[in-house]
């Protein structure tokens, strides 16, 4: 018997923590054990997917590790140029067009949200055909962009990692969609 009922990755910045963010990633992945992660926490879901499923040896998110020979998570293109910080991240609010029946849809009840962002590295879609032969599936991407919004394993209970921070819009008398469904998930 397992002795979490869920896993939380949370947002953040930079390569503290990676490797134990990895290996929890992993063991939520590989027990079937309830996981959501968020910005950061996703990007990382990725990493971990990409190595230990693909077997991409390497693979980074160029945050991390610029060098990477795999950066299934990468600086977004109009990032890339800027040199003074302070508010040049991708912030606000952005649409998201979601697949039916996948855990998203079923949260939000809705085929198109919008959620809010701050970040700069983005999920690289020159991955997305391996990752999804393989089980990882983009279930929510930008409509203008096609920018990978959420990623699901829909084959284990509840796996899902969105790029947004759905924090920002729950509060205690409204509790976000996704809060609400991960934490029915870890109570089942």
């Amino acid at each position: 018997m397992c002795p979490l009922n869920g896993i939380l990755v949370a947002p953040g910045f930079g390569e503290r923590g990676i490797d134990g963010k990895l290996s929890a990633i992993r063991f939520a992945r590989e027990n079937n054990v309830p996981f959501f992660g968020i910005c950061l926490g996703m990007q990382v879901a990725c990493v971990e997917f990409a190595r230990n499923v693909l077997h991409l040896n390497g693979a980074a998110s160029t945050e991390v590790t610029p060098d990477t020979p795999h950066p299934v998570i990468d600086m977004m293109p109009d990032q890339k140029n800027i040199t003074q910080k302070g508010g040049t991240m991708r912030l606000g609010a952005y649409d998201c067009a979601l697949k039916k029946k996948s855990k998203a849809h079923d949260a939000y009840k809705s085929s198109q949200i919008s959620e809010r962002h701050r970040h700069r590295w983005e999920f690289n879609n020159k991955y997305l055909a391996d990752f999804e032969k393989a089980g990882m599936i983009a279930t929510g991407t930008n409509p203008d962009t096609n920018l990978v919004e959420i990623i699901e394993i829909p084959e284990l209970k509840w796996f899902v990692g969105v790029q947004f921070h759905p924090e920002l819009k729950s509060t205690v008398e409204n509790p976000h969609p996704l809060f609400v469904s991960f934490v029915k998930a870890t109570m089942e």
